[in-house]
């Protein structure tokens, strides 16, 4: 008898939660997916914030391929020139201000965490790291260290020394916590496993301020904001405030997999020496996938993707009234639906998914649904996609009844 596929995933492709979504997708092209039973889904969570320009956008695909003819891997990171690193540095560098110019890529966003957090360490010569409640930042041990939830933390322990938790948005916080033994201060603009909670401009500009005081690192982790998904290119655009280290990666990549931290020049140069070789990685900058990042970049920027961000989000806000739903909040295409209960909201989302559309919950908020489609969608797919949760709703209220 032959094995289904599905088994197999099951069988031999490690699983990290007792049941999953196990959709067997065939193919996806632009915001929709589809099965092997020839279902199709409206994607409205984007691979989570990955796939911005959605699947297969042909200015990604056509790179991938001319790179992928011309030259893959060739050595370890840092060692040889390559065109698409230098090319794809260029591009993001570009757009940001003058202290952000020195790009270290990476396999993930996880990564780049961990290599800010060295970075800072070695610049600063201090050990405390300050992070804030909920926050998420990645799953290795470093990056685990810093995530502010101790439900997903306390398998792993111990874990980085000297980290401090603070709670997101209290400038009262900021004030008395983040001193002259603070290496780095991180966090996200809008918190991804909250249900999208927006830091206030004045949380933010109260930590750069405390860190020029105190000479310590501000990291801003835009690895779901970042690439247009906030409205602006970057989040931290909207807020007055520059970081000394900013992290990027998903949305960056067009679907493939490439994350980096950027910093200064002179900074980044503190990799070089005492010891060298300082941070290293193998695949980090790989061709092919910067080749699909600059695509994705260039994509952003020429069809003008981020211009109808806010009124495409205030559109999905305007369709999504129901008395169910107890609020909607986040930024750009960054929403959280939040509803009563867990039990309620997953019940919601398997609706959704057997009707058609791809929806997800939050790491540190199961009682709200996710909503991050990608940057391409129109307004025609946005009303058919909060069509289809209204509909969910009403189907799953009415089946308790």
């Amino acid at each position: 008898m032959q094995i289904s596929n599905r088994q197999l995933f099951l069988n031999h492709v490690a699983q990290v939660a007792p049941k999953t979504m196990a959709l067997e997708i065939t193919k996806a092209s632009g915001v929709y997916l589809s099965d092997t039973g020839g279902k199709s889904y409206i994607d409205f969570i984007s691979g989570i914030s990955v796939s911005n320009v959605g699947h297969c956008h042909p200015n990604v695909v056509k790179a991938i391929r001319k790179q992928s003819e011309t030259f893959m891997h060739l050595m370890v990171y840092g060692e040889y020139v390559q065109a698409p690193q230098i090319d794809l540095a260029k591009a993001i560098t570009d757009l940001l201000p003058k202290n952000l110019d020195s790009v270290f890529y990476t396999n993930s966003g996880t990564e780049a965490t961990e290599g800010a957090l060295k970075l800072a360490k070695r610049v600063t010569g201090k050990t405390e790291l300050i992070c804030f409640r909920d926050s998420y930042h990645g799953s290795s041990h470093g990056a685990l260290s810093v995530m502010g939830n101790e439900e997903f933390k306390q398998a792993f322990r111990p874990l980085l020394p000297d980290v401090r938790i603070l709670e997101y948005n209290s400038i009262d916080d900021v004030n008395k916590y983040i001193t002259s033994r603070t290496a780095a201060v991180i966090l996200e603009p809008v918190q991804s496993e909250t249900g999208y909670t927006v830091a206030s401009n004045e949380f933010l500009q109260a930590i750069r301020k405390k860190c020029d005081e105190t000479g310590a690192m501000l990291i801003l982790d835009e690895i779901q904001n970042g690439f247009g998904r906030s409205g602006t290119f970057f989040a931290f655009e909207q807020t007055g405030v520059v970081p000394d280290i900013l992290l990027l990666a998903k949305g960056m990549g067009g679907g493939l997999p490439i994350g980096c931290f950027i910093s200064s020049r002179e900074r980044m140069n503190e990799f070089t020496h005492s010891p060298v070789l300082g941070n290293i990685n193998t695949f980090g900058g790989n061709a092919v996938c910067c080749a699909a990042s600059l695509a994705c970049l260039e994509t952003i920027q020429t069809e003008n993707l981020i211009k109808d961000i806010d009124s495409k989000s205030e559109l999905i806000r305007s369709l999504l009234v129901h008395p169910a739903i107890k609020n909607i909040k986040g930024k750009g295409f960054m929403l959280s639906l939040d509803f009563d209960d867990t039990d309620l909201n997953f019940q919601i989302i398997d609706a959704c998914v057997k009707n058609g559309l791809i929806v997800d919950w939050f790491l540190f908020n199961t009682q709200s649904m996710r909503i991050a489609p990608p940057l391409i969608i129109t307004e025609a797919e946005i009303k058919m996609a909060c069509g289809i949760i209204m509909d969910s709703i009403d189907e799953v209220l009415n089946s308790k009844k």
